[in-house]
């Protein structure tokens, strides 16, 4: 398997830095046992890692200071109000189909939106399926009468591999309308591999650095999207279970070890900060190789700061503090829940490269019809707000 070198500029400060604590914060959770005392937010004792509940973050004025998301950076991934997309225009006076949407979401301000397939309903212009060239290019001309740019889409990935005919001619279709629609980046919302294992992730680099390369010849970039479990251990060593598969972990990440092996040419992430910081939450300690426990607190923007380009995109998804959650979080609006979003922008930097879009998987309702749209709303008021 190849290993690839990324343009990593490491960040391995102190603990307390590279966390994002506040001085005062960390003076008044922290004891004699050091770092020890810190690992207790991640059980669930209180949010260290989070933002407080009052102060700069939770500035929902836009305030004064440059803003730390470019306006014309802000966008949305269209999942969040996958409702309104999908609603009958015949039976409603709320907007409905993507026509109508990229218009509400440009009066809010959103100035990008990411894909999440092409599908919208039947009775909206342009009918039920614009996963197509001509479909394509009325989404086109819709974005384009808003001032919204595409950029991104969950979309096809091949199921096969190696790749069967059938699907390597589906996914340059999918190539040819992310030009259309005028991409820069096309992808996907799962993980390369749901395996725990070394050899599956290497299977999963290999697909991956060949749809890459096909992507960048198109002149696209092949992104990959995280949920928590993908920066969870790596099990790469140790005693072999019955079926001769390794039961320790080397102490590497499963999406760090990903970086690795794929080739920063070609191969992109999208950072869905809200799973990043559930991983933070739930994946904290490790069975090293000799056995013992060792603790490894997750970090999210030093992640991406190591590996720096290779992350254009993210997901600001925000959430509240839940314990009685397996997540640790539930999922909220941005800018109305904890997790520290100055922090992690201001640490990630790189403002005119990162494309962050708002997402909220629980935004839709069945007796608030209305509400995904007004939740986009407040999202973007909480993006605005943020301020160096």
């Amino acid at each position: 398997m190849t290993v690839y070198n990324d343009d990593a500029s490491g960040t391995d400060g102190a603990l307390r830095r590279s966390l994002g604590i506040d001085r005062r914060r960390f003076l008044s959770t922290c004891t004699a046992a050091g770092a020890a005392a810190i690992a207790a937010p991640v059980l669930g004792a209180s949010p260290a890692f989070a933002r407080p509940a009052s102060g700069p973050g939770h500035d929902h004025g836009h305030g004064h200071g440059q803003a730390l998301v470019p306006a014309h950076k802000r966008g949305i991934i269209l999942y969040t109000v996958r409702d309104a997309t999908g609603r009958d225009p015949l039976s409603t006076t709320l907007p409905s189909g993507f026509r109508e949407v990229f218009k509400e979401l440009a009066r809010y301000g959103y100035k990008q939106v990411e894909f999440a397939g092409y599908g919208q309903h039947a009775n909206a212009p342009g009918g039920n399926n614009l996963e197509s060239v001509e479909g394509a290019k009325l989404l086109r001309s819709w974005l384009d009468d808003y001032g919204l740019r595409a950029q991104g889409n969950h979309g096809f990935i091949p199921g096969s591999w190696p790749l069967s005919q059938s699907d390597l001619d589906q996914f340059k279709r999918h190539l040819e309308i992310a030009n259309i629609l005028g991409m820069d980046h096309m992808g996907t919302g799962g993980d390369p591999t749901g395996s725990a294992y070394r050899a599956d992730w290497d299977v999963a680099a290999d697909k991956w650095n060949a749809l890459g390369q096909i992507a960048h010849r198109a002149g696209i970039k092949l992104y990959t999207h995280n949920h928590d479990a993908a920066y969870g251990f790596l099990l790469d060593g140790g005693p072999l279970d019955d079926q001769g598969r390794p039961t320790r972990s080397s102490g590497i990440r499963k999406l760090e070890y990903f970086l690795k092996v794929t080739d920063p040419k070609t191969v992109w992430l999208e950072m869905d900060v809200y799973w990043a910081h559930v991983a933070q939450y739930k994946f904290h300690t490790y069975t090293a190789l000799d056995g013992s426990v060792r603790e490894n607190i997750f970090d999210p923007a030093a992640v991406v700061r190591r590996h720096n380009k290779r992350y254009p995109l993210f997901h600001a998804k925000d959430g509240i503090i839940n314990t009685a959650s397996g997540d640790g979080y539930d999922m909220v609006p941005f800018g109305t829940g904890v997790i520290d979003y100055r922090t992690f922008f201001r640490r990630v930097g790189e403002a005119q490269y990162r494309n962050p879009m708002v997402e909220q998987d629980t935004a839709p309702s069945s007796t608030d019809l209305a509400q995904s749209l007004k939740q986009a709303r407040i999202s973007y008021e909480g993006m605005a707000a943020l301020r160096k």
